[in-house]
């Protein structure tokens, strides 16, 4: 049997009982901890060597530019980084604060093997630092969703969160839906497989997507594929995922490779997927070795019924305009939608506070999203910055109003966990945007599931008109 046979029978042969997600989430997205938005932590970022501008497709202002122009310590300076940005005392904190869940914003150069080093330019080493963090997070009892933050060809024009601030958008390609598509199926068989990622309850296949669904060509085809890679990962592990679910005759067979074998000689999967999962072999195969994920042949039969299928997890419709593909088109098994809601960034409502808490008193995403399929649904980001210098007061109010509309969802992952506290920040941006800061200036209860006061809205609900 050769090693690259052995490795996959032997990942084939190790199970875990899965954590799925809590029944309200309460949680926060671990930004610029794997993939680095330099605004949140400019001092840090300037110290590092990157730069900051108006503009960030013109300086060293995202994690593309910083690699391209630092090759030999990119990765050294990243590895230090991910160390002190996130680790076990932040853990701590969200442990203290009451917290059940991270969205956890992931590039896809974190499979390293997707990268095409001659042209483009991200550090190395982040799913070592990845495993170390889910494994903090396992212990810690906190729920996961790994979000598909930065998508290979960008995604999206001059955002710091694409990984590389550039107008060159080339994500919504059938080269790069592939390789996401492979990023999907490694991810899905790591949840799986490698104890570390044992409380990984969702995968999130693109995050805030272009908003033209003009502009997104075949986004909806490969939604549909990206549930589809999920599902077949699951298949040939014989975990199931809705009722009367079947896998391959031969789904107690350790011999991974046969069966994938089997998969691309058959209909089963369509081709995007089928070749999407035979490209994922020998990268999971590299993973195993170079991460040391011990494996062990267990019997099977016990195991696999113990095993939760994971929630695919979307934009939620409303998210685009222009005739977007509707996401619940896509569902196979458990799936959520998420929902972001911005007010600083403007065309939300005046700038007032009257004008802020109707609007976010008065909020019915959570009830059209459901006309349309689009349910569960929770608030993947949102933070307390308004259009105006607030008050305390104020702010006291609008997280009170924040928290209970959100809350008739799933629930939420507030953004961010942190932000940097130096002198080059905006003082507002820790006082609006950091959950630690927030709680500890009264804006946030201490208790997630708890509001200050439960009647904040009511003099600002508008009356229903009669039919």
């Amino acid at each position: 049997m050769s090693l690259f046979t052995l490795t996959l029978s032997l990942l084939l042969g190790f199970q875990f009982v899965h954590a799925g997600l809590p029944a309200k989430i309460y949680g926060v997205n671990l930004g610029s901890w794997l993939l680095i938005e330099p605004w949140m932590m400019p001092a840090e970022w300037i110290s590092m060597g990157g730069e900051i501008c108006n503009d960030c497709s013109k300086c060293i202002q995202s994690e593309y530019a910083f690699s391209e122009k630092y090759p030999d310590t990119v990765d050294a300076k990243f590895a230090k980084h991910w160390d002190t940005w996130f680790n076990q005392a932040d853990v701590d904190d969200l442990l203290e604060n009451g917290l059940n869940a991270v969205r956890i914003p992931l590039g896809y150069w974190i499979v390293e093997a997707l990268v095409d080093r001659k042209t483009e330019f991200y550090p190395r080493g982040g799913i070592k630092a990845l495993r170390r963090g889910l494994t903090q997070l396992k212990k810690a009892g906190i729920s996961v969703v790994l979000d598909h933050h930065a998508l290979p060809g960008v995604h999206t024009p001059n955002q710091m969160f694409a990984g590389r601030c550039t107008t060159d958008v080339q994500f919504y390609t059938d080269y790069n839906f592939h390789r996401a598509l492979v990023w999907t199926a490694v991810m899905t068989a790591l949840s799986h497989l490698d104890p570390a990622f044992e409380t990984v309850a969702s995968i999130q296949a693109v995050n805030e997507q272009i908003m033209d669904a003009s502009k997104t060509p075949g986004y909806g085809e490969f939604s549909k594929n990206f549930v589809k890679t999920v599902r077949a990962v699951e298949t040939l592990l014989n975990i199931h995922y809705k009722r009367g679910h079947r896998s391959f005759d031969d789904r107690a067979s350790s011999n991974f490779t046969a069966t994938m074998e089997k998969m691309s000689r058959t209909s089963t999967f369509s081709l995007p997927v089928a070749k999407a999962l035979q490209d994922a072999v020998p990268i999971l195969v590299s993973l195993a070795v170079e991460l040391k994920i011990q494996t062990s042949i267990f019997g099977l039969s016990s195991l696999f019924r113990k095993r939760e299928a994971l929630v695919t997890n979307f934009m939620d419709i409303g998210w685009q305009h222009n005739n977007p593909s509707n996401p619940a088109d896509a569902a196979i098994g458990p799936q959520a939608y998420d929902s972001h809601l911005y007010y600083n960034f403007g065309g939300v409502a005046a700038p007032n506070e009257e004008a802020h808490m109707r609007h976010i008193c008065n909020l019915n995403r959570i009830e059209t999203n459901a006309a349309l399929g689009n349910t569960p649904l929770w608030f993947g980001e949102w933070w307390l910055a308004p259009m105006f210098e607030a008050s305390d007061e104020f702010l006291r109010k609008f997280a009170d109003a924040q928290k209970l509309v959100y809350g008739r969802s799933k629930g939420w992952f507030f953004w961010n966990f942190k932000i940097e506290q130096s002198d080059v920040i905006p003082a507002d941006y820790p006082r609006t945007r950091s959950y630690t800061e927030c709680v500890r200036r009264g804006y946030l209860t201490k208790n997630p599931a708890a509001v200050h006061d439960p009647h904040v809205c009511d003099p600002y609900i508008t009356p229903a008109v009669p039919a």
